[in-house]
């Protein structure tokens, strides 16, 4: 049985004394001392014999093997951990590195078992932590153990200095360098590149069998979770010769530990800085993406957090203080809302795709419809008379499009919003992603026991009712009628196989047409104008509100520029902001678009025939 570190690391030996008893018979036979020694001369040949077989046996037959279990036994080796692969943005920038870090290990094939309550009693001191939080650590660590159990990293120069003149090292307490994560830009981009920590006791059994170790760090959210294979690296250690108890004799040599794989990132650093500037205070998620390819440019999420908090192992306590009640773990980028009226570009697709709408058809719009019972209201109260597509996106009007999901039906459009990806997962190296919510007639008799009406698919071609998608969704969304009518992929790994990443949707080019006509209007003259400004390209975009009681309104906004030749799309979310999409919603896209389109670099500033400067017109025309 294996020795075990505990407060009795020294105890004593038992033994008792053993005697053989017997008797002798007085009455004398004759032959009686000769046969006795025959009969121990033949037990004694019989047991050399055999003694002698199964020695020639161990050397002979099997002395190759019992050699190397030997030497298995004899020679161990003390794990070292490998240095985690570094993370970088497009452009070689360093988002998640590793730092050099003093830690403190207990090394129980070193330590003095009669020394051990002493040593631990002034390490407790030195560190200033109790001897009990010492003790939990090496519970169920066999003495004879290998492998050093951290106490506590990131030490102070003050502690170092007293461990070195305590000479901790002579009672098997190392005081070693190791490398610790480490995030340059601190929150900037923490739910996308996630954090890595010590392995909890669960996780731990859970991955032995993978070579995991105790006080192992591993990727525990984002990026840092996905990559854990090709950040991990492979384990070295050193070489150590121990005797026949399990104790250390010397050291025999030295197996160099192999680094975990780069990984370069789609991000880029000084988007992904302004974009989470322009959600500030507020909560809420931006995404930036190439239309063409899927490639995630910024992805930002507020609130945040710092991972650089989280690299060692944290208590429950202090966990839960992290977390807070706005939830800044939660990345809201791949969590799922009510898409609202930036969903009109799949019901004016539907329509169109279907054949039961031409391009230029017209629709009187009210104030408010009534079907089945139920009063549908437009946003504005009074409608706008009569309107095309194109005048229907661009005043956002509800009253058209319900007339429109009225008339095609629920399973077009709930098809329709399928092929743009909602409903499922996008495959972003992310494990936190969502699916969202496409519901149907099947789900509805499941969850509510009551058949798919009118109503629902009402609701649903104005973005409400049982429908909700992510903010990356969404700006997949936006990628159809800036690229052409493909679908993307959105990814954050470079990908140096030049792979595909867009599936075409077969649309209309009058479709396609058509919905880039009539975003482009929401910005010139309707409910995006605050994107109309002479700071970026000619861009197109679509608002969106959504009701969200008691809170606040959601509100959205989506956009792509250039208008002519699209390189980026935009979404902005905001959660319980209110204000509206195009007036809250939008400033937030149009500080990205302006970093995108001038590197970063300060606006130009135009000047009037005097040398004043010429204020940007920002216009916003109304709230949704």
């Amino acid at each position: 049985m294996q020795n075990r570190f505990s407060d009795n690391l020294s105890g004593d030996l038992s033994s008792s004394d053993l005697g053989i008893s017997g008797f002798y018979n007085k009455k004398r036979t004759v032959g009686q001392r000769n046969q006795a020694g025959v009969l121990m001369t033949i037990i004694g040949v019989g047991l050399l014999g055999g003694i002698g077989s199964r020695l020639s046996y161990l050397q002979l037959n099997q002395g190759t093997v019992n050699r190397q279990v030997a030497e298995t036994n004899r020679v161990r080796t003390v794990a070292k951990p490998p240095v985690r692969g570094n993370i970088y943005d497009r452009k070689g920038r360093l988002l998640a590195g590793n730092k050099l870090s003093h830690s403190i290990f207990i090394w129980p094939l070193a330590t003095k078992r009669e020394n051990w309550l002493t040593t631990r009693a002034q390490i407790a001191q030195i560190l200033n932590i109790d001897e009990e939080t010492i003790q939990a650590k090496l519970t169920g660590v066999s003495i004879n153990s290998t492998n050093r159990v951290r106490i506590v990293r990131d030490l102070t120069e003050a502690q170092i200095t007293r461990l070195q003149e305590y000479g901790a090292e002579k009672e098997g307490i190392d005081v070693d360098i190791e490398s610790v994560r480490y995030y340059p830009g601190g929150q900037l981009a923490a739910h996308v590149l996630g954090y890595t920590g010590e392995m909890n006791d669960r996780e731990l059994a859970k991955n032995r069998a993978n070579g995991y170790r105790m006080g192992d760090v591993t990727g525990k959210m984002g990026l840092e979770s996905t990559l854990e294979s090709r950040l991990r690296g492979e384990w070295g250690g050193t070489q150590v010769e121990v005797n026949g108890a399990g104790r250390l004799q010397q050291f025999l040599g030295q197996k160099v530990s192999k680094s975990g794989q780069d990984v370069t990132t789609t991000l880029d650093l000084e988007l992904q800085k302004v974009a989470e500037e322009a959600i500030g205070k507020n909560k809420g998620a931006i995404v930036a993406m190439d239309p063409h390819t899927g490639e995630i440019l910024a992805m930002a999420s507020r609130p945040a957090f710092d991972p650089n908090q989280l690299s060692g192992r944290i208590s429950p306590d202090v966990w839960k203080k992290l977390q807070g009640q706005d939830h800044p773990f939660v990345n809201r980028s791949l969590q799922p809302f009510p898409p609202a009226s930036t969903y009109k570009i799949i019901t004016t697709t539907a329509a169109l795709e279907s054949g039961k709408f031409k391009p230029d058809a017209i629709l009187q719009t009210y104030p408010s419809i009534t079907v089945g019972g139920f009063t549908f209201r437009d946003w504005n109260r009074a409608g706008f008379g009569p309107l095309g597509f194109p005048g229907a996106l661009k005043w956002s009007s509800d009253t058209f499009f319900y007339q429109v999901g009225q008339r095609i039906g629920g399973p077009t459009l709930i098809d329709w919003t399928r092929k743009y990806g909602f409903g499922k997962r996008t495959g972003i190296e992310l494990p936190e992603e969502a699916k969202g919510l496409v519901a149907d007639d099947k789900w509805k008799q499941l969850n509510y026991k009551m058949p798919w009406s009118v109503g629902d698919t009402i609701n649903m071609s104005i973005g409400q009712g049982f429908l909700q998608a992510t903010p990356l969704q969404v700006a997949g969304m936006f990628a159809v009628p800036a690229n052409g009518g493909y679908h993307v992929q959105p990814h954050l790994i470079k990908d140096p196989t030049k792979r595909e990443w867009r599936e075409s949707l077969n649309l209309k080019p009058s479709t396609i047409a058509t919905l880039r006509k009539g975003l482009r209007e929401v910005v010139d003259g309707g409910t995006g104008g605050a994107m109309n400004t002479e700071t970026i390209p000619k861009s197109a975009g679509k608002s969106g509100t959504a009701e969200a009681p008691p809170g606040a309104d959601h509100v959205w906004f989506g956009s792509y520029a250039p208008l002519d030749k699209p390189e980026i799309v935009v979404v902005a979310f905001g959660e319980h902001t209110g204000g509206g999409g195009g007036k809250t919603a939008a400033p937030m896209v149009l500080k990205v678009m302006e970093a995108y389109f001038n590197g970063g670099k300060p606006l130009p500033v135009k000047l009037d025939k005097d040398g004043s400067p010429i204020p940007t017109p920002r216009k916003v025309r109304n709230r949704r």
